[in-house]
């Protein structure tokens, strides 16, 4: 297994102790989700956008459970000593995680009932609690229990035979206090009533019985209120919602296992089942029960969260296309086209791409070029051959529909799949299944180092030749993630960057050494270390006195190799513009150490993901793009690509439409300080200027509609 990750990283300011020279990355991430909750603060963005942005959190929040503090737990169960680049130990950075964490959660709560709710409501989308329902409600609400939820209930009284039940991953249960004997003569006090996940969490109620434009209630509610009904003859003392995040992380033995695929599916059924790592309860739950649950879990009292209101807000996402209001959400767009080919009838995509390499940048520029080079490489008769890489594509995909038909059709059609894209298993699995049935080689990448790059080949026969043409991007082939999240694609045919692809996909195929590449950038070969000559050319010029600057635009900055690079980039008197979504361990603006770092993160309507790397190098203006951050795992285990924008009118969109921009920016921009914490950019109404909001304007093909 190649692994060319540093053992160690040596100071780059002795005198400065290394625990002070990083952040901790578990605490960088819940200062982003600050920022990403600041959003469902702020009273100029719509009001179901906010929303939105509180159920945002609730995914967020429920990922950093799965599998960070699952991590921390398990080393401090193994007793771990090692220490973290930023000097904490893993029982240290629990304790300061869990108390933000506590208290992010409670601000969260905090926001949804004392502001948006009521701010909902006065706009007619009422959620209303048991307290409020009429009359007419309640009977509509108890004919629903028994028409709908009671078939679908299976109560389950405690007892040496009825033991506590298996409690799935993020599933809504509820602890029931009893008294009386039942039928049998039982009495343990205490029964649990799971939901099951087919149940809408929201139920809307029909417009005679409903008091605002859009009622709403729990299913929560319905079921609190109706709980009695399970249990006939006895008294419920209390009904108490829970729930409980556990480890999600899937372990594959590379040694022990035949076959990654199969392996995979025995751990799919298991992962609802790992250990419990947070108990979330309501806050009208005794402390008697709270104590019950969190024993049966095997938890502590710093791993429960009392919380006033749905223990599972992420299901509030739903609202948002329950609701057609369109005034209460951000306004309506028409991604644009780099090119029109639409105007020719029977256009041919590899033409235009003959003519010049095409650039997309997305959301603000369409996806649909991207769908259409494999959808007609998959019906195009000249068309040999395709290969392309899957991370995460969906369960519904145009694009793996198309490969899927190519093959039926009888072209060599060859997919490196990633099995192990967390969270999006199992859906990889069943593409590879149909892909294998209509006859296309599927490639589950290499066993310990994950397939992250996104790349595309297609080979055409013209004039007797076998011409390629590829597409690179820094996201995913997922036509979902590519209307909200901020991605560059290049549509090319330049023979080396398609000799450099096509050599990229014969490691990841077959079997020999790497081979040299000429512009591509991979991990986990050479990627760190060009990264750093990068880094250090910058030195050299800032050393003999010229121009030197570095602007890098990412998701995450943790590396420590890199950070120390910068640090001495820094030192140097090299201008250094870091552009970083989420977690960064680096330290800015620190005296001594990073005076020249500027750190900034934007967090706006669209989540910004694209991996951008530009260096001065002496005025010739390298820009880069990536599938990959600056991180140990995207260096070191995975492979990834990194690809230079060649066209000079190309590098110039780049640098202008992806990086000035978010540099500029004064509306959603957060500037980061020494110790991690982070302070909004203000601007006078004058000069507001918002880089999402300018890109959609110049972009796209229909701005943003007005709201009537």
């Amino acid at each position: 297994m190649v692994n060319n990750e540093p053992d160690k990283v040596s100071a780059i300011r002795p005198d400065i102790p290394l625990a002070k020279q990083f952040l901790n990355r578990e605490l960088s991430q819940i200062e982003f989700n600050r920022r990403v909750l600041a959003q469902a603060e702020n009273e100029a963005i719509p009001l179901l956008e906010r929303l939105r942005f509180i159920c945002i959190v609730s995914s967020n929040l429920d990922e950093f459970f799965e599998v960070r503090i699952a991590g921390l737990k398990e080393q401090i169960k193994l007793d771990s000593p090692g220490f973290g680049s930023d000097g904490m130990s893993p029982g240290q950075t629990f304790e300061r995680v869990s108390g933000q964490v506590h208290e992010l959660i409670s601000r969260q709560y905090q926001l949804l009932n004392d502001d948006v709710l009521p701010a909902l409501a006065e706009q007619g989308i009422c959620f209303l609690r048991r307290n409020v329902w009429s009359d007419s409600q309640r009977e509509w609400i108890r004919d629903f229990f028994f028409r709908e939820l009671m078939p679908m209930l299976t109560p389950i009284g405690l007892d040496p035979l009825h033991p506590f039940p298996r409690v799935l991953n993020k599933s809504l249960n509820f602890a029931v206090g009893l008294e009386g004997k039942d039928a049998f003569g039982r009495n343990s006090g205490v029964a649990i009533v799971q939901a099951p996940r087919i149940l809408p969490r929201l139920i809307r109620l029909p417009k005679e019985v409903s008091s605002c434009p859009y009622s709403f209630v729990f299913l929560s509610s319905i079921i609190h209120a109706h709980v009695g009904e399970l249990f006939a003859g006895m008294h419920v003392t209390g009904c108490y919602q829970f729930r409980v995040t556990r480890d999600s992380d899937l372990y594959v033995d590379e040694e022990e296992i035949k076959n990654l695929r199969v392996a995979l599916q025995g751990e799919l059924s298991q992962r609802h089942l790992g250990d419990a790592v947070r108990l979330e309860v309501a806050d009208n739950c005794s402390q008697q029960m709270a104590e019950f649950l969190l024993e049966q879990f095997a938890l502590k009292n710093e791993d429960l969260f009392q919380v006033n209101g749905p223990v599972n807000l992420a299901r509030l996402m739903q609202v948002f296309d329950l609701i057609d209001r369109p005034d209460l959400k951000f306004p309506r767009f028409v991604p644009g086209l780099p090119f029109l080919p639409r105007k020719k009838k029977g256009h041919n995509i590899f033409e235009v791409i003959s003519k010049g390499d095409i650039l997309l940048h997305h959301p603000y520029q369409s996806f649909q070029p991207v769908v259409e080079f494999i959808q007609q490489a998959s019906a195009d008769p000249d068309v040999m051959a395709i290969k392309q890489t899957v991370y995460r594509t969906g369960s519904d995909s145009t694009l793996m529909e198309a490969l899927v038909a190519a093959a039926s059709l009888g072209k060599e059609v060859t997919v490196v799949v990633e099995l192990l894209a967390r969270f999006d298993e199992e859906a990889n699995i069943n593409w590879a299944k149909r892909l294998e049935e209509v006859g296309a080689h599927v490639i589950y990448g290499v066993f310990g180092h994950k397939t992250h790059c996104k790349m595309a080949m297609v080979v055409r026969r013209e004039a007797g030749q076998l011409k390629r043409y590829v597409h690179l991007g820094t996201g995913n082939y997922h036509t979902g993630t590519a209307r909200v999240y901020t991605d560059f694609g290049l549509l090319t045919c330049h023979e080396e960057i398609c000799t450099d692809v096509s050599e990229v996909f014969l490691q990841l195929t077959g079997l020999g050494k790497a081979s040299k590449l000429r512009h591509l950038w991979q991990s986990p070969f050479n990627l760190h270390g060009q990264i750093l000559n990068s880094i250090q050319q910058e030195v050299k010029h800032a050393t003999a006195g010229k121009s030197a600057a570095i602007i890098a635009k990412m998701n995450a900055l943790l590396e420590p190799a890199v950070i120390q690079a910068l640090y001495a980039a820094s030192a140097a008197g090299v201008k250094i513009n870091l552009i970083v979504r989420g977690a960064c361990a680096l330290r800015p603006g620190v005296p001594g150490l990073s005076e020249n770092i500027r750190v900034r993160s934007i967090v706006g309507r669209f989540l910004e993901h694209s991996r951008i790397f530009y260096f001065l190098n002496g005025k010739q203006h390298n820009v880069y793009l990536a599938s990959a951050d600056w991180m140990g795992r995207n260096f070191f285990r995975r492979v990834e690509i990194c690809f230079p924008v060649l066209d000079p009118r190309l590098k110039k969109r780049v640098i202008v439409e992806g990086l000035k921009p978010y540099l500029r920016d004064n509306v959603q921009a957060w500037e980061m300080d020494g110790d991690g914490y982070y302070k909004r950019k203000s601007a006078r109404r004058n000069s507001r200027f918002s880089a999402q909001e300018v890109l959609l304007e110049k972009l796209a093909a229909v701005k943003q509609e007005p709201i009537e």
